[in-house]
């Protein structure tokens, strides 16, 4: 299986789910909405931009991954299911919920 090449891109955006106002984290890629934390669907390898579906990534559940969490999104307009680290600046509170409610990843 070949490793994911990973193309840093910590860009300033509005969130197309919320209009938040979101400005790069500067420490890694900005990947999406620390409000919401919705994502939109622009990359097959992360930041390379070359998805053509530009679907809402929506958060439907969150897992472990060493010590902090990944977000569980999936596409609503493609179904795809996708993956991205938790930022430090994350609305925690939106985390819990969603670790509380998940949503099958299959449906």
């Amino acid at each position: 299986m070949e490793a994911k090449q990973f193309t840093m891109k910590d860009e300033h955006f509005i969130c197309e789910v919320c209009n938040e106002d979101v400005n790069p984290l500067g420490y890694t890629a900005r990947d999406h909405c620390p409000k919401c934390l919705s994502s939109k669907h622009v990359d097959i390898n992360p930041g390379d931009r070359r998805e053509s579906c530009h679907g809402i990534l929506k958060p439907i559940a969150i897992e472990n991954f060493k010590n902090t969490y990944k977000i569980i999104y999936k596409c609503q307009k493609c179904s795809t299911i996708k993956k991205n680290i938790m930022a430090k600046d994350d609305n925690m509170d939106l985390i819990i919920d969603i670790m509380s409610n998940p949503v099958s990843i299959n449906h």
